[in-house]
């Protein structure tokens, strides 16, 4: 059974990796299995399809992830050092990343997003829960900002939804002019969507 188990993982751990180099639509059950080290009799005994095993390298990339900005942004700090924080670590794993590989990868979900969205839809429905669950998040955040007189939105699910895209938008980019240094603009951009004013601003406020 343990074999039987890690076999699953190695297959999810080389599809991601895959994705993050090449892309979806590129990769083949072969080559997948290759990089894991398992027969291709291993990969159908759990995925019955490339999009199946798709969906799963989605869902196992958000569990980690969302145990990361659950850390984060629902930390002690007050809730504008949490916004900042989780852009700051966002930009660390990025630069980290690059300095790896040579290259930004980018976010597994926006690069899934652009190149799968409109051609798979059980594949754009997940990002689609996904992206919401991640708005879920900052907006609790956002909300209890507004609720101590720290940000002046009037619509925090809009306001929410405008600081993910801004985050995903500024790592499009840093992938794009493969430059993690784009993210640096994360900060100020947040603060300009919430209404704060400069970062200096806000710090004098929080």
């Amino acid at each position: 059974m343990g074999r039987t188990s890690d076999a699953r993982e190695k297959i999810i751990s080389a599809a991601q990796s895959l994705i993050e180099l090449r892309g979806y639509s590129a990769l083949g059950v072969a080559e997948i299995c290759k990089t894991a080290g398992v027969p291709k009799g291993s990969f159908y005994y759990f995925f019955e399809s490339k999009e199946a095993l798709a969906l799963a390298v989605l869902d196992e990339h958000w569990a980690g992830q969302r145990r990361e900005w659950t850390r984060v942004l629902y930390g002690d700090a007050a809730p504008l050092d949490r916004l900042r924080q989780l852009f700051e670590e966002t930009e660390a794993s990025q630069r980290a990343g690059q300095q790896s590989c040579g290259t930004v990868s980018g976010c597994l979900f926006g690069n899934l997003t652009l190149e799968l969205s409109n051609q798979t839809e059980s594949i754009r429905l997940r990002l689609q829960e996904i992206f919401d669950a991640q708005v879920d998040m900052v907006e609790s955040v956002v909300a209890e900002a507004r609720d101590r007189g720290e940000v002046t939105v009037a619509d925090t699910r809009e306001a929410a939804r405008s600081v993910v895209a801004q985050l995903e938008g500024q790592v499009l980019f840093a992938k794009l002019y493969n430059n993690a240094s784009r993210l640096s603009a994360l900060w100020a951009n947040c603060l300009a969507l919430l209404g704060v004013g400069t970062p200096q601003e806000a710090a004098a406020e929080v």
